[in-house]
């Protein structure tokens, strides 16, 4: 609803599809207000995302971002190392988390920046599938500088799901390595369609 209300309309391509009663980890690139109001609208799953702990100090948004996220300090070691012994009780509790493996907005947007090793961590631990998306127009659309954007399609890719073979560090590194790939390799090809 606060989608349409924005004039974005969401055009999504399903290459896989949850099972809305199954824990995930979701990931995706992240550039845009809209990724998040994407997520929660596309995925009927009951999850929880990592969220920066700052930002509940703006009123009435704050009281509900507490209780809709794990809040992390990024400025103190000991929170970043906690958050996700935190997300791995909520999965062990039938609850789902989206992470951005960025670890928040790059800066040579549209394209990724370097992925954390967090969320592929924790899908190996737990195992459970990792679901890579790819966000195409919402940094053009409703990017963080509130003076540009504008309403129209916003296009997103759910591609298929990535699961943990085995629990080792090198399982970390391959799941890191394929959905970074995958995702980037969309934005790519995107960047190439826009530019014939």
């Amino acid at each position: 609803m606060v989608l349409i209300m924005t004039g974005l309309i969401p055009k999504t391509e399903w290459l896989e599809k949850p099972d809305k009663d199954k824990v995930y980890i979701l990931s995706s690139n992240h550039t845009s207000l809209a990724d998040i109001l994407l997520m929660l609208a596309l995925f009927p799953n009951c999850f929880l995302f990592i969220g920066k702990k700052e930002l509940t100090k703006f009123p009435l948004f704050g009281f509900f971002y507490k209780r809709t996220n794990i809040l992390v300090d990024r400025k103190s070691l000991r929170s970043r190392r906690d958050v996700f012994d935190r997300a791995g009780k909520k999965i062990d509790e039938g609850i789902g988390v989206c992470i951005y493996p960025e670890g928040g907005v790059p800066k040579n947007k549209p394209l990724l920046g370097e992925f954390k090793n967090g969320a592929f961590k924790l899908a190996v631990d737990k195992q459970i599938p990792i679901i890579p998306i790819t966000f195409f127009d919402n940094e053009r659309k409703l990017p963080f500088t509130f003076a540009e954007g504008g309403p129209g399609i916003i296009r997103t890719k759910i591609h298929p799901f990535l699961h943990p073979k085995e629990n080792s560090s090198e399982e970390v590194g391959r799941l890191k390595g394929d959905c970074f790939e995958i995702i980037e390799k969309e934005l790519l090809q995107d960047i190439k369609r826009k530019k014939k």
